[in-house]
């Protein structure tokens, strides 16, 4: 190894708390946090990438940037679903050109197995133990399956608080106790404690207010700065808000199994188009039919399996009479731009439930 092991992630919305606790305990180094996103972040990313490259690469790359200029020396990386899984072995060359020492892992799905972690870590840490390997992972299990049920919630209530911030207050105090729990049993008195605190914030939702639901590529939807905090600015207009995709979802729920997404999507998709296509068609049509006023796609520019995903999606729209919003996201996006085709979807929106 280069010297004392300075281990770093990419940012990815709040999951750098659980990914953190995991690394922690498998490795038994506290691992070199990433540095929230900033627009340093995507300008260094963008200005050492390929031109074609899609934009969660880039935000990926300024990471490392960012990480590496500040003295970590060992890049985990896990990817794939599309050309995503491409992308490592083309960063480590890049940061390699670019003067940088350091170790870099990749897993990617290509070489996904059930044991594909272990393997990984096991080459970071020879002493890692198959034992402390699955109570670590089934660790990192309850902690992102509790930070993504208080996630939905606060989503769909957010919009609707009566004493604007006490949402975000909690959640950060949530953080903060995520942040220094040590066991698997400190994960169940957390859930127990949390959960009753968010219910316990009044909030004042009508009872037909505005539902919108939101589909796309996975990385852009999670990364709330790669999406311009979209929902919080739903939310600021009184809308509840859906989204499906999460960690949870993608790595752990059987309704994430091929079948189910495919039989979700059908007749609007009848075959597999990649990554998150399918889950974009499927969701947009369950949401459709639970009564949602508008759906928003979020995909970044040049995502192939999204572009293929567009026209069942206009199918869907037509047929179910509902408005979808798209949005192609890169580094050279405009948030006032987003901002104000959110202003006019939100006035359709309106328009056409005070019509029906």
């Amino acid at each position: 190894m280069i010297g004392e092991m300075k281990i770093v992630f990419p940012h990815f919305g709040n999951y750098h708390i659980p990914i953190a606790k995991f690394v922690e305990k498998t490795l038994n180094i506290k691992p070199f946090l990433p540095f929230a996103i900033t627009k340093k972040t995507i300008e260094l990313g963008a200005k050492h990438s390929p031109d074609f490259v899609c934009v969660p690469f880039k935000y990926n790359l300024g990471n490392y940037i960012e990480a590496l200029e500040n003295g970590a020396n060992v890049l985990i990386q896990a990817g794939g679903g599309c050309r995503f899984g491409y992308y490592g072995e083309l960063q480590e060359e890049i940061l390699k050109n670019l003067g940088y020492n350091f170790k870099f892992y990749k897993l990617t799905a290509r070489s996904l197995d059930k044991l594909a972690f272990y393997k990984m870590l096991k080459k970071i840490n020879p002493n890692l133990s198959f034992g402390k390997y699955v109570y670590s992972a089934y660790f990192l299990y309850k902690h992102v399956k509790l930070l993504d049920e208080i996630e939905d919630y606060i989503r769909k209530n957010i919009g609707f608080e009566v004493n604007i911030g006490d949402f975000e207050k909690l959640e950060k105090k949530f953080h903060c106790e995520m942040k220094v729990i040590k066991k698997i049993s400190d994960i169940r008195k957390i859930s127990v404690k949390y959960k009753k605190l968010f219910k316990n914030i009044s909030i004042k939702k009508p009872k037909n207010c505005l539902k919108v639901g939101i589909v796309g590529e996975f990385y852009v939807l999670i990364e709330p700065f790669s999406n311009y905090y979209i929902e919080r600015e739903l939310a600021k207009k009184g809308i509840e808000v859906k989204r499906y995709i999460n960690v949870f979802y993608t790595a752990f729920s059987k309704d994430h199994r091929f079948k189910k997404r495919l039989k979700r999507a059908k007749p609007y998709i009848l075959d597999d188009i990649g990554a998150d296509g399918v889950d974009s068609v499927g969701h947009a049509l369950e949401l459709t039919k639970k009564g949602y006023d508008g759906i928003i796609h979020i995909k970044p520019f040049g995502c192939t399996p999204e572009i293929n995903a567009i026209p069942a999606l206009q199918n869907i729209s037509n047929d179910y009479n509902i408005p979808i919003l798209y949005f192609s996201v890169d580094s050279q996006t405009s948030e006032t731009g987003v901002k104000t085709r959110l202003e006019a979807f939100h006035d359709m929106l309106l328009m056409k439930k005070k019509k029906e």
